[in-house]
């Protein structure tokens, strides 16, 4: 088990529901790692989150056997919010199969992981999926992949993840063409960990990865970001459960249990080092993870303690959530939240509201904006991102007409291959981060019949002296949580949607309330929620006009009070709803 040359460490990387789980599943089958009688759908997937949405969240390490070799599988996510979980995975395998839709052909994410699984000089076994549907097009596809790669027929591998066909095929040839991991005998310890998870009886188990030397049952070792030491209480590999060993050696891919309760002690990207023979340098990890979106999030019922400490548990096992505290006239303590997107935001918040049991309020998603100074004037500066189209030629100008009115730039066409059918192209756009995370990818795949895929990342922050604040009132109060910085030209129509938006979710109080947008001190647009109307002369029957003229005014003259003193109570809510 120990000869590094009988080892192969590889991940599965295509786009979001192209069948990575299922060929997961197959390949656990295959290799006997898991009892039929113990199979089922999406085992990898542990989370029930994972199963109810059927996409992959978190990565899941496994290790099998087949011919006499140890094979690690990583499996990823495929959706754009998590591409993080994929740049981890990467960075310890030596190889990755590239699984393509043999009915929808190559997508954006799946370019982008691509590209990435180059950068690193990892071995690319590619393989067109999902042959048993009646709308497969293997050939046409094979094709895009031929062009793409620049490689002969041959080299590609027709699959089921379905049915099992092919998949002896592909653990055949991760074996001939991924090389086995680099021997560094007789070098001090050097693993990476890739991710990490809690246990609330043993603490921090860091999955990781052994690049030189090797991890002895209770080494004394120390993560080299902070100097933190501690001891390895259980090392061991995932067969897919935890499954403890004497050792890892170089080249193995398994986790260490270390007892640390101090959760950003383990981060991940780190290096784990032996304390008695200690490595003078840290290896080199992949790329911190920057938020992209942001949002206020506060316990309904206050306990900020609480929801500190699950963010912290959460944040071990996903280390691209970023928090600060925050506090808010509406709702008090909190904290500012950092996420890769809006899936992103939705799976932290439901993943807190299920685990911690706590009942959350999280305003208006947004990006960070900065002030920077423009020739003497204050001006703001807004993340700008680039964003890869994947869709099919008829659809084009719809998609370019959507891109455009949300101030997109057209940077590149390039055809992924040319079959006289069913030409498909990738757009490349620069665009405002703000306007790609307010229903951008629902429009795209609206205009087209759901082709579409898209990717982004991130470029650089520009300054436009015409982003200016949008402000809004509730009953003359301005609502920091619903303020944001928009384009001047967007404005209006923004100021007016919101306002409209508000008449309709929040409810009717005893007074009148007010609804405004403004810029500076200039009001923009205006909507009015009626009053609640009491029938004050119901119980007069006949008699003096003026006994009913005294008990309206008396009514009225309560309104007034109420409108001064009255505070309008905005259901939590309504932040998410604002934005759908």
């Amino acid at each position: 088990m120990n000869n590094s040359s009988k080892i192969r460490n590889f991940g599965i990387i295509a786009h979001i529901d192209h069948g990575k789980s299922t060929l997961a599943d197959r390949m656990l089958e295959q290799t006997q790692t898991v009892d039929k009688r113990l199979m089922k759908e999406q085992l990898l997937d542990q989370m029930d989150l994972e199963r109810e949405r059927g996409i992959t969240i978190k990565l899941q390490p496994v290790t099998m056997s087949w011919q006499g070799y140890t094979l690690n599988l990583i499996d990823t996510p495929g959706h754009v919010d998590f591409g993080y979980e994929v740049s981890r995975s990467l960075a310890a395998v030596e190889g990755v199969v590239l699984l393509v839709d043999a009915s929808q052909g190559i997508q954006a994410q799946t370019l982008t992981t691509l590209n990435q699984a180059i950068d690193q000089n990892l071995t690319i076994v590619p393989v067109v999926n999902k042959i048993d549907l009646p709308n497969a097009e293997p050939e046409r596809v094979a094709q895009e992949l031929i062009d793409l790669l620049k490689i002969k027929d041959e080299e590609i591998i027709f699959a089921s993840g379905k049915t099992g066909e092919g998949v002896a095929e592909i653990l055949d040839r991760i074996i001939t063409t991924i090389p086995a991991p680099m021997l560094a005998e007789g070098q001090p310890l050097k693993a990476m960990i890739f991710d990490s998870v809690y246990d609330s009886y043993r603490g921090v188990i860091s999955y990781i990865r052994v690049f030189e030397g090797s991890l002895k049952n209770r080494e004394q070792i120390v993560f080299m970001s902070n100097d933190t030491q501690d001891q390895a209480l259980e090392v061991g590999i995932f067969q897919p459960k935890m499954t403890a060993r004497p050792d890892l050696a170089v080249g193995m891919i398994g986790y260490v249990v270390t007892g640390v309760k101090d959760v950003s002690a383990a981060r991940v990207g780190d290096t784990i080092t032996g304390t008695s023979n200690r490595a003078q340098k840290p290896l080199v990890g992949y790329k911190e993870v920057v938020p992209m979106v942001y949002a206020g999030m506060f316990a309904a019922d206050g306990d900020v303690v609480g929801l500190r400490d699950a963010l912290e548990k959460l944040k071990l096992n996903d280390s691209s959530l970023s928090f600060e505290p925050d506090s808010s006239k509406a709702f008090g303590l909190g904290f500012r939240c950092g996420f890769l997107g809006l899936l992103h935001m939705e799976i932290v918040t439901e993943r807190l509201e299920r685990e911690f049991n706590l009942e959350l309020i999280v305003t208006t998603p947004s990006v960070a904006h900065k002030e920077v100074q423009d020739q003497g004037k204050k001006v703001y500066s807004e993340p700008w991102v680039k964003v890869e189209i994947v869709v099919p030629q008829q659809f084009l100008g719809s998609v370019m007409e959507i891109a455009q009115a949300r101030r997109g730039k057209l940077i590149d066409t390039v055809y992924l291959s040319d079959d006289g059918q069913s030409q498909r192209a990738v757009l490349s756009y620069e665009l405002p981060l703000a306007e790609v995370i307010v229903n951008f990818y629902d429009k795209l795949k609206s205009v087209s019949s759901g082709y579409a895929s898209m990717n982004y990342e991130f470029i650089e922050y520009r300054a436009d002296s015409k982003l200016i604040k949008l402000s809004i009132l509730v009953a003359g109060e301005e609502i920091d949580e619903l303020a944001m910085i928009v384009h001047s030209s967007e404005a209006q129509t923004r100021g007016r949607e919101i306002t409209e938006k508000l008449k309709e979710l929040i409810p009717q109080q005893n007074f009148e309330v007010t609804l405004q947008a403004a810029i500076g001190g200039k009001i923009i647009a205006r909507e009015t929620i009626k009053a609640l109307r009491k029938d004050v002369t119901a119980k007069l029957y006949g008699g003096d006009r003026s006994r009913k003229d005294k008990l309206l005014k008396k009514q009225k003259a309560g309104k007034k009070r109420l409108k001064k003193l009255g505070k309008v109570d905005i259901p939590s809510d309504v932040f998410i709803k604002l934005l759908k």
